[in-house]
């Protein structure tokens, strides 16, 4: 570098730096590598296909005729499919652990699945994943889980419906612990249980004779309904008979089923009464 020009008499001292004539501009920029242009740009463009360097009127593969055209997009769409892609099965290379794949939903089953050895099996009813040993629903007990995000329509009601028949003889129960605190006799008062049966035929026998003597809404479905024989104590219901056989909605919640029955038996409902 030329040594700095010496400050002048008078005026205020400055120094600048002056290029010689061995240096040259192309440590700046690069040149355009398309063979018709050779031109020198300050700000080149890389090819990504061919990594070769061009100016801005030859950056694009159309126009600089890259041999190696599409090749970087390849590259990309290969990459981002990879990244995006269900990893359902591991590569044989990866070891698979609880980090990079998933572990059979049986609480006491460590089976790690979605592997080359052990593929998962995803149930429609439950919306869990099981390894084969665990892929039926008796395998998993699915009848007694709740579905994992939105409810699957198979299988709904049913699950439903006993959730709800045993609540509703719950609260039942609780309704009639009630009405005994209300009086000392109601134990005399109350209807006399029925025996249960002794058998399979017997049980159905009393089951149809519940269903054909059972009142409700009319407008239920008959296939969400079901059946109960509600019983109440003499002091808490107006009616002549504190007893009576009545089928609901499955899908109604325990309060309202409790509103309904207390209405048609005539009873003295807390719930409604505020």
């Amino acid at each position: 570098m030329p040594p700095s020009s010496p400050p002048l008499s008078g005026h205020r001292q400055e120094s600048f730096t002056q290029m010689g004539p061995e240096h040259d501009l192309d440590a700046i920029g690069k040149h355009c590598q398309f063979e018709y242009c050779r031109q020198l740009d300050f700000l080149p463009f890389r090819c990504e296909s061919c990594k070769n360097t061009f100016c801005l009127d030859h950056r694009t593969e159309t126009a600089h005729k890259c041999p190696k055209e599409g090749e970087w997009a390849a590259a990309r769409r290969r990459k981002e499919g990879g990244a995006t892609r269900n990893n359902s099965m591991l590569s044989p290379n990866t070891k698979p652990t609880i980090y990079n794949t998933t572990q059979c939903s049986h609480p006491q089953c460590k089976t790690l699945i979605h592997t080359l050895q052990n593929p998962g099996v995803h149930c429609k009813n439950c919306n869990r994943q099981y390894c084969l040993s665990h892929r039926l629903q008796e395998d998993h007990d699915c009848s007694k889980l709740i579905p994992l995000g939105a409810r699957p329509a198979g299988g709904k009601l049913a699950s439903v419906s006993q959730t709800n028949v045993d609540k509703a003889r719950s609260a039942f129960s609780k309704l009639r612990a009630w009405g005994k605190d209300k009086s000392s006799n109601v134990a005399a008062n109350l209807a006399p249980k029925p025996k249960p049966p002794s058998s399979a035929a017997a049980r159905t026998a009393n089951l149809n004779a519940l269903k054909r003597s059972a009142k409700g809404d009319s407008k239920i479905d008959v296939s969400k309904r079901f059946y109960l024989h509600v019983e109440a104590s003499a002091d808490t219901t107006k009616s002549k008979y504190p007893s009576g056989d009545f089928y609901f909605d499955a899908g109604w919640s325990v309060g309202r089923l409790l509103d309904d029955a207390a209405k048609r038996l005539q009873v003295q409902n807390g719930r409604m009464n505020g």
